[in-house]
């Protein structure tokens, strides 16, 4: 994939990346109140049975987001 195209929901169990930004204006103000800041290591720590929500690591806590507030937080 190229840099910049892959998103949170693209991640396995276990795998992580580094927050690039955001492709939707109001979904980023309300992940960056979360804590999803750019330059915020992320990592996905589990997944519900169906793959939605999810649970990801960041900013030192656990955040579940549902897999389309995912797919808006871009890696690199």
């Amino acid at each position: 994939m190229r840099e910049g195209s892959r998103s949170v929901a693209d991640l396995k169990i276990g795998e992580g990346g580094i927050i690039a930004g955001f492709n939707n204006v109001e979904m980023s103000l309300k992940l960056l109140e979360m804590g999803c800041l750019p330059g915020s290591e992320v990592q996905l720590s589990h997944k519900a049975p169906l793959g939605d929500p999810i649970c990801i690591k960041v900013a030192g806590y656990q955040l579940l987001l549902r897999k389309e507030e995912a797919a808006t937080i871009k890696l690199r």
